[in-house]
């Protein structure tokens, strides 16, 4: 700024303020035909975040807004804009929230299959020391690389096999009060239970090209924070407008290719 301003002989606030007065604004782009939609959020600190959605097969995004925090009726507004616009859902690919998959039932629904593993890693770690929570660890591992028939026959093989050590019981001695001696191995497993539904959506004959992880919209926000980390100390408004600015720029690169 003091570069341009001694360039145009004007002060360096002068420059400052006619760089602040540059609006970014983003408006939802006119939408035709359908397709499979990849919907996410990301966050900066835990008061403000940026949601959108991205369409699969040209990698545009179709949807932006700032949120506080990630909530059902967040992305019930996303979907709701694409279908105002006339965008046809074929199929909506997602990472976890539980509430979302009933809320979105009417749509076929892919569960991100890195954000299941990362799941089941959360509660057994990276290396388990008990055999259960080996085997269901390996199981999961293989989502990526099966199929529904052989992932389930494997893991209702595992809860036979491991019945015992899933129900066994730790008993108070001073009040006779119990409960499941394996906490976190019964939470992995209960998560296994609800998202088995929504892990093979994208093998079936109806959601052929469907991709079975979130990647997409995951490379979306680490590009945009690896650019907005180069420019740190950035305000609030100006982080917003730096991120518009990014999308409008990441929209039109789609749109040349």
């Amino acid at each position: 700024m003091s570069e341009l301003a001694k360039q145009t002989g004007v002060s360096r606030s002068t420059i400052k303020r006619r760089f602040a007065a540059i609006e970014k604004k983003w408006e939802q782009p006119v939408l035709h035909g359908g397709g499979f939609v990849h919907i996410d959020a990301t966050y900066w600190g835990h008061n403000w975040g940026v949601m959108v959605a991205v369409d699969e097969s040209s990698s545009k995004v179709l949807y932006l807004a700032f949120i506080r925090h990630e909530t059902v009726e967040d992305y019930r507004k996303a979907v709701a804009s694409l279908e105002e616009r006339g965008f046809r859902i074929d199929g909506i690919i997602i990472d976890g929230m539980q509430s979302l998959f009933r809320e979105f039932s009417r749509y076929p629904v892919q569960m991100c299959h890195f954000h299941m593993i990362s799941i089941i890693r959360r509660y057994l770690t990276k290396n388990p020391k008990m055999k259960a929570a080996k085997e269901l660890r390996r199981i999961v591992l293989s989502v990526t690389g099966t199929d529904r028939s052989t992932f389930e026959t494997a893991y209702n093989q595992w809860k036979e096999t491991y019945a015992d050590t899933i129900n066994r019981r730790t008993v108070s001695k001073r009040t006779g009060a119990s409960w499941f001696t394996h906490k976190r191995l019964r939470t992995a497993m209960h998560s296994v239970d609800f998202y088995m539904p929504y892990l093979f959506t994208f093998q079936r004959e109806e959601c052929a090209g469907m991709p079975n992880t979130n990647n997409k919209i995951e490379g979306t926000f680490t590009d945009l924070k690896k650019n907005l980390n180069a420019h740190s100390g950035m305000s609030v408004k100006n982080r917003k407008r730096f991120i518009i600015g990014f999308f409008l720029a990441w929209n039109e690169l789609k749109h040349v290719k």
